[in-house]
């Protein structure tokens, strides 16, 4: 919507002052963004939420259960998730060592500068 689709009203005060009233946003999102809260168990789980990120959804996974039980599935799983975000401009963070957030490409994850 275009500032001048925004224009509400016109009017000349008793100043002669000419002024423009606007139809401010309430800062409310159009449209609601859904955060998963998943666990990475197995290899298998990976198509599952390869599906989800390509819906646009974001991803907050656990992965201490795989990463106790097989370093090398894990690895896996997380390179070929890394590879879609990457081919969808999404984002790929890890939060400490037992978490992963994975985007699509209308979302970033903000790292600090250290």
């Amino acid at each position: 919507m275009g500032l001048f689709d925004k224009i509400k009203q016109k009017e000349i005060s008793a100043e002669g002052e000419e002024y423009v009233e606007l139809d401010f946003d309430d800062g409310k999102p159009s449209q609601q963004v859904f955060i998963h809260i998943e666990k990475l168990m197995d290899f298998a789980d990976t198509d599952r939420l390869m599906r989800k990120v390509r819906e646009g959804h974001i991803l907050l996974v656990k992965i201490r259960e795989l990463r106790q039980k097989d370093m090398t599935e894990l690895k896996r799983s997380i390179e070929k998730i890394r590879k879609l975000c990457t081919a969808i401009d999404g984002d790929v963070a890890g939060i400490g060592e037992e978490w992963l957030i994975f985007c699509p490409s209308y979302a970033r994850v903000h790292r600090e500068s250290e």
